[in-house]
């Protein structure tokens, strides 16, 4: 989906989110959070954002709902994105499912930053084709991309943390950045601690405000000292070494 917009919004960085508010109804009180999935230009002018998302519940079939020229309340950006440095050269790009959605938006900006000079590998993993999304954008970046499903309808058929373990054995990255199902940030993040390597994470948690103020999305922190980080305010982009996943 895409929205035009103006303001803050359009100087978004990779990792960012917005809450977005649904058509008013007694089942929807709170707003959602929804990563930001890429920019909108229009002759080189940032325009406004585009959302990923798929139907799972009211909230995304509520969404569906919406038809060009409808208007939608959002507060964003929020949280904080990925580290992005020009001292990257080997970068790994680890996805499971709707976990893309900010990791699109983060190719498509080091291929901005670097001039394409850099081109991370990209790792795509799903439950089955249907599952894989964005895949011609990243192959229209040039970037190389590994595909497995867990029910071999497309690439490998295993978990993308098998060929990317592999990968990260024989040639391990300067940066890694991450975005799916917990159990696939918990075997990335015990694979990153193996290697001694750096991973920044993308959290997904169910949000209710967005701003640090519910308490509803917290995380467990390795820290002895702080026991606890929220998604939307210390995240949701994490190191993943300073989380118990």
């Amino acid at each position: 989906m895409g929205l035009s917009c103006e303001g803050t919004l359009l100087r978004a960085v990779p990792g960012q989110f917005i809450m977005v508010r649904l058509k008013a109804g007694n089942d929807l009180l709170l707003r959602r959070p929804f990563s930001i999935h890429g920019i909108v230009t229009s002759r080189g002018n940032p325009r406004g954002i585009e959302l990923l998302y798929k139907v799972v519940g009211k909230g995304t079939f509520r969404l569906s709902e919406y038809r060009e020229g409808d208007s939608l309340d959002v507060i964003g950006p929020l949280g904080n994105g990925f580290t992005i440095s020009e001292s990257y050269e080997r970068i790994h790009i680890v996805s499971g499912g709707i976990g893309v959605a900010p990791l699109r938006f983060l190719a498509m900006h080091i291929e901005r930053v670097t001039g394409g000079k850099v081109k991370p590998q990209v790792f795509l993993g799903g439950r089955s084709d249907a599952d894989l999304l964005c895949t011609k954008e990243f192959i229209d970046l040039g970037l190389p991309v590994q595909i497995t499903t867990d029910d071999g309808s497309s690439g490998d058929q295993c978990l993308i943390t098998d060929p990317w373990e592999v990968s990260v054995s024989v040639n391990p990255p300067q940066m890694i950045y991450a975005c799916g199902p917990m159990s696939m940030l918990q075997c990335i993040g015990g694979i990153v601690s193996k290697h001694g390597l750096l991973c920044e994470a993308s959290i997904e948690s169910a949000m209710a405000c967005g701003i640090g103020a519910c308490l509803g999305c917290v995380v467990r922190a390795k820290d002895i000292n702080e026991q606890y980080k929220h998604v939307c305010i210390d995240g949701p982009v994490f190191n993943i070494q300073d989380l118990k996943i």
